[in-house]
């Protein structure tokens, strides 16, 4: 029987572009793979700082909230707050003798720009790998049905050449080439999901940076956090 061995038979009897198309498939499918576990790791350890913005606005200094923030390197929070700090900074240190674009700009309008640039920033560092997922989504089918066809294709000028058309013949070579479509759409409903629930996670996260940067700029610009009301 054939059926066990089906994917190993399509292999070995499978000519170059069989083998091509399996093989990008297998690639694809171990890219989005790697994307989906680094992915849902991280936004997973983004989520445990949220808890970290609490104890930021409850310390007694901006410097000893800083310090409040774990995982400096990679943590967005940290990141909004030391640049929003640096901006601040900047502005109010520039001499009116030395004119720059900064100063055509009040200091409120200044800081809403840096921080919005802080958020986009790593807004667009969330989108790493979402490309690839979503690309990988909408062609893995396609690249598996090319092989289906292809692979029938094949199938049916070897049974033309042998002259023979049994079903027994025929069932083995069609059904070996019909799993290309499988395995494409193996590859791509893994990568619909996963790229719908990064995006998903990914706005959130976005949403929840930009609140603690507009807390930011009502705190440098009227010396206060603005009220959630909750």
């Amino acid at each position: 029987m054939n059926t066990p061995f089906g994917i190993a038979n399509l292999w070995l009897e499978g000519d170059f572009i069989t083998r091509f198309v399996a093989l990008a498939l297998l690639t694809c499918s171990i890219i989005t793979w790697v994307i989906l576990l680094t992915r849902f790791w991280d936004l997973r350890n983004l989520r445990k700082l949220k808890p970290q913005v609490d104890q930021f606005w409850r310390a007694t200094s901006y410097e000893q909230g800083l310090h409040a923030f774990t995982h400096q390197p990679g943590n967005p929070y940290y990141h909004i707050a030391k640049s929003a700090a640096g901006a601040s900074t900047h502005h109010q240190s520039q001499s009116t003798n030395h004119r720059e674009l900064l100063q055509t700009l009040n200091y409120s309008e200044w800081m809403a720009r840096s921080l919005k640039n802080s958020v986009d920033s790593i807004a667009a560092g969330l989108q790493k790998g979402l490309t690839f997922l979503g690309s990988t989504g909408a062609v893995a089918p396609f690249i598996g049905l090319f092989g289906t066809v292809w692979g029938i294709y094949h199938a049916l000028i070897s049974i033309s050449s042998s002259g023979s058309a049994h079903i027994d013949q025929v069932a083995g070579p069609i059904g070996e080439a019909l799993i290309m479509t499988a395995l494409g759409l193996a590859v791509a409903i893994p990568a619909v999901l996963g790229f719908n629930a990064i995006n998903r996670a990914n706005k959130l996260l976005v949403a929840d940076l930009n609140r603690f940067g507009n807390d930011l700029l009502a705190y440098f610009v009227t010396g206060a956090r603005v009220e959630s009301g909750e």
